[in-house]
């Protein structure tokens, strides 16, 4: 064999290890897409905030938000939100959050006090309250006061469903116009809780590690 036939066959033979070991190595995967959650009180001025859980005042029965944790959420579900606003505002009423974005590691803690698929999602699935898909609220008056509800927040009783016929007949209508003003804007209710709302295809969507507090 001649020397440049022999050259040409080493060239070869190293060009397709080359190209094997090239296909060994891992690929490397493309980077997530970036998601912004937005500050909800932005888009709606009006909205009031009540965060159970920056606050001792919920089924914990401990703080687990940090001070100046905000009402966050993804643009689409800011915007549905918005819509509902908009349509309670010429009826004397506002929205008041008492939950938005949570992170997965409160999650976790309360999966640990109440492991019920249905009133806790399981972290380890994530909730659409850590995709920024889902709000927990209820109806203010126009000036910020309380509106007669069939249960306070997070009442894990049957009196809590959607199907509930007990209570006062205010507190029932209030739960209704609550109903209609949020699944109008897109929203989907879950039926053992009537303050809980979800974004349609929310649990499509990545679970998000985003601080409360803007950057300094």
């Amino acid at each position: 064999m001649r020397t440049t036939t022999r050259l040409a066959l080493a060239v070869m033979l190293l060009g397709s290890a080359t190209a094997l070991a090239d296909d060994a190595k891992p690929k490397p995967k493309a980077a997530a897409p970036k998601v912004e959650l937005v500050d909800a009180t932005t888009v709606i001025p009006d909205l009031v905030l009540d965060l159970r859980y920056a606050t001792k005042d919920n089924f914990l029965k401990r703080q687990v938000y940090p001070d100046g944790a905000r009402c966050l959420l993804l643009p689409d579900s800011v915007k549905r939100l918005k819509q509902a606003a908009d349509v309670l505002r010429p009826q004397g009423y506002r929205l008041k959050v008492y939950d938005c974005y949570r992170p997965r590691a409160v999650q976790y803690e309360m999966w640990k006090i109440l492991p019920k698929p249905g009133y806790v999602a399981d972290p380890r699935k994530g909730s659409n309250h850590n995709r920024g898909g889902a709000v927990d609220l209820t109806l203010a008056t126009a000036d910020g006061g309380e509106v007669e509800m069939p249960t306070a927040f997070d009442d894990f009783t049957p009196s809590a469903h959607h199907g509930y016929r007990g209570g006062t007949p205010a507190s029932r209508e209030h739960r209704e116009l609550l109903r209609q003003a949020m699944e109008g804007a897109g929203f989907q209710r879950n039926k053992m809780e009537w303050w809980h709302y979800d974004l349609p295809g929310a649990t499509k969507l990545p679970v998000l590690d985003v601080p409360f507090t803007p950057a300094n």
